[in-house]
């Protein structure tokens, strides 16, 4: 009898989420009784707020449990383009909006739309796990260029240029970053457009944690930037970071209208429709502006006192730098001068200490850790302790 045939292509070359995974090993560890600080998951620990659960809520009793028109019902899309009207005087229809099942989809609906096999993407590292892997899904090749703490994580126009080959497609870019925090100002990015400019490229802007900034930081819509920028810019945001709806995926894409009508034609053969009550919710939480307004100050205020406290404790463990990011909730400091590789380094921690991080090398970065501050004050300050303890047991 004939074995059955080997899994595809795609199967074999894509790769776990090394933060989920490591995510789902510490809840285990803590389920099975062990005191586990869990800095790996990208996560606000709030709930969603009530008013938008209320909002899903009667949907759903009204009977909203049917089929919604690919895009996204009407009513949520017109009010993503009123926001991004309100917020950035970026004039766009509601058919230059889609409603994707989270902000992954949307990234990878944006990719798979432009790109195609033989392509190259520029994907500046540290770079969200998740962005080679839909790369390498649409049958294109991600390029890494390394933006290390010497440049504050960030993407320089030189080293976009050294990157960029007659098969380049598209940059992808994402301010505030996952998983540095670095912020892009809007010099610096409007550097990086003219670039995309002179170079025909597209670029897959991932603002989905615009509304997370600190100091005084206001966010800058990349597509904005110039009207040659907003033709070749797809917008990727979503709420799951500002409203704390992680679980309920809806993400939201904005670009010119022939690659909305793509993505959706897209989307229509692979999952039809985000949730439709879900989107009731993300409805509310755009329309009662005032009730949105104070529940994202909450998180912030929180966030910003949890990244100072991390911040500081990191930097007096010695052995430990840190930069201070200016947005998300994560801090990446380096950890090299250990002498240990990232992964270790993090097994050891979890194994030792109970402390869960995401190796720097996961995002393309090797010597540094993922931490995120989305978690309590109480577990940061339990961390840090063990962390601290960790390394002087290192150095000794």
């Amino acid at each position: 009898m004939n074995a059955p045939h080997p899994l595809s292509t795609w199967a074999r070359n894509v790769s776990p989420s090394p933060t989920l995974a490591i995510d789902a090993k510490a809840k285990a560890m803590k389920a099975a009784g062990e005191d586990v600080c869990g800095f790996a998951a990208g996560e606000p620990d709030f709930d969603t707020p009530q008013f938008i659960k209320d909002a899903a809520i009667a949907a759903l009793q009204a009977g909203q449990t049917k089929y919604a028109p690919t895009p996204g019902i009407e009513p949520l899309r017109q009010a993503v383009a009123e926001r991004y009207a309100a917020e950035y005087g970026y004039k766009i229809t509601p058919a230059q909006v889609v409603v994707s099942p989270g902000g992954k989809f949307s990234c990878y609906l944006g990719i798979l739309a432009v790109c195609s096999p033989g392509d190259e993407v520029i994907v500046p590292a540290p770079y969200w796990v998740s962005y080679p892997e839909m790369v390498k899904l649409a049958g294109a090749t991600p390029r890494f260029v390394l933006c290390d703490d010497r440049t504050a994580f960030k993407l320089t126009p030189a080293m976009l240029e050294g990157a960029i080959t007659a098969r380049t497609r598209m940059l992808i870019l994402c301010s505030p970053s996952n998983p540095t925090g670095a912020v892009y100002t809007r010099a610096e990015l409007a550097a990086l457009a003219e670039v995309c400019v002179k170079h025909n490229l597209y670029v897959l802007s991932d603002e989905m944690y615009e509304h997370l900034m600190y100091d005084g930081g206001t966010p800058v819509n990349f597509a904005m930037l110039g009207a040659e920028v907003e033709k070749r810019t797809i917008t990727v945001a979503g709420f799951s970071k500002t409203f704390a709806m992680t679980g309920w995926r809806l993400g939201t894409l904005v670009a010119p209208l022939p690659i909305t009508k793509a993505v959706a034609e897209l989307q229509s053969q692979m999952s039809s429709n985000a949730t439709t009550f879900a989107q009731f919710g993300a409805l509310a939480a755009l329309k009662e502006k005032a009730k949105a307004a104070a529940a994202l100050a909450e998180m912030k205020i929180a966030f910003d006192r949890r990244r100072r406290f991390l911040h500081a404790e990191l930097n007096k463990i010695p052995g430990i730098t840190c930069l201070l990011a200016g947005g998300a909730f994560y801090l990446f400091p380096n950890i090299s001068s250990f002498g240990l590789k990232d992964v270790d380094f993090c097994a050891q921690l979890l194994e030792k200490e109970k402390v869960a991080a995401v190796p720097g090398s996961s995002f393309g970065a090797e010597g540094y850790l993922r931490l995120s501050y989305a978690t309590s004050d109480e577990t940061l300050r339990k961390g840090v302790e063990r962390l601290t303890r960790f390394c002087a047991g290192l150095k000794k």
